[in-house]
């Protein structure tokens, strides 16, 4: 394929980041209502349609859409008419039914759907993968992991956010089934807003700590908070019966070691979600291209967001009830 078309629904933050990533591949239509839209339009040199007009267009080879969470699910059930793959960014919607919906409208059109869990392209959380397939650490008898913000966002994102386990651990969620092959079957999680009303408004929570029990009854832990100020922190451990795998332990590790002597790490510390997965972006968004061109299928999938959705919920309602949740309350069907 000669140079692609891509038409981008949303240019906020993340938006302007994909948007800046493809334009060196891709001939760029973006469409939001914002005055950043037309700065960006000038800067890459992009048309701009509004959004009826995008979704009427018949020049694209490919739909991002990076709009705002609860706009996802209906931008992508319109966007599969135009029979192009849509690349989407996480979460799908935050409820389970609008997401199924979604991916009952694009299964129905035959159309490919990327899900943005970056995750899958990140050098770290891949080799973790590859390495536990082959044997190199043996059996798996545990996880931990954990994504911990150096300070909360602004309270009209949290309003929107669905809460810390749709919008902070469902990366983590994600990432456990994906490196680890195996499907949660039950999670107990813990949680305080601090008294915060930024967070006891919403219904969510400033820390969390969760329990999973995998298949083969393989335990994972996960953390999470909005108030990590040493940095942007996220981790997990991979431990087997032969070794132990960490993703996340490099030179910007925001951590201070107080061992006698001890150096590392020596990096300055991640600030946010962008500077530390900007590699896997890249890399996503070709891996996109490629299926634009036909030449790679999805690897994270509209179903892998409705798995990791439900075990977000299953989390939700454990912290509210004080229980542990198993996951077939949670999925339909089951």
């Amino acid at each position: 394929m000669s140079r692609p078309t891509i038409g981008i629904f949303g240019v906020g933050r993340i938006g302007i980041m994909h948007a800046r990533l493809l334009a060196p591949y891709a001939d760029l239509v973006v469409a939001d209502p914002r005055p950043e839209c037309a700065a960006l339009a000038r800067e890459l040199g992009a048309t701009i349609r509004d959004t009826g007009e995008l979704l009427a267009s018949t020049d694209l080879d490919g739909i991002v859409i990076t709009t705002p969470t609860d706009t996802h699910a209906d931008m992508i059930c319109e966007a599969v008419k135009l029979g192009v793959p849509i690349f989407c960014e996480k979460p799908v919607a935050l409820d389970i039914a609008s997401t199924q919906r979604a991916n009952a409208a694009a299964k129905a059109a035959g159309v490919p759907v990327q899900i943005g869990f970056q995750r899958h392209f990140d050098a770290a959380y891949t080799q973790a993968r590859e390495r536990l397939a082959a044997g190199e650490i043996g059996e798996l008898r545990r996880v931990h992991m954990g994504t911990l913000d150096q300070a909360p966002a602004p309270r009209e994102f949290l309003a929107a956010s669905g809460g810390i386990y749709t919008d902070c651990l469902i990366h983590d969620f994600d990432a456990l089934r994906w490196v680890t092959g195996r499907e949660v079957t039950e999670v107990y999680a813990v949680g305080t807003d601090l008294g915060q009303a930024d967070f006891a408004d919403f219904g969510d929570v400033a820390e969390t700590a969760v329990v999973l029990t995998l298949q083969d009854n393989v335990y994972a832990t996960a953390h999470s908070s909005r108030y990590n100020g040493a940095g942007y922190d996220v981790r997990m451990e991979l431990h087997g019966t032969r070794g132990t795998d960490f993703v996340g332990l490099d030179e910007h590790f925001p951590v201070t070691s107080v061992e006698p002597g001890a150096t590392y790490p020596q990096g300055e510390p991640w600030t946010d979600f962008i500077l530390r997965f900007k590699d896997a972006y890249e890399r996503e968004l070709l891996a996109f291209l490629e299926i634009v061109a036909g030449t790679a299928s999805v690897t994270a999938t509209i179903d892998d967001a409705v798995a990791s959705l439900e075990i977000a919920a299953a989390c939700a309602l454990s912290r509210t009830e004080h229980r542990p949740v198993k996951l077939s309350e949670i999925r339909v069907g089951d």
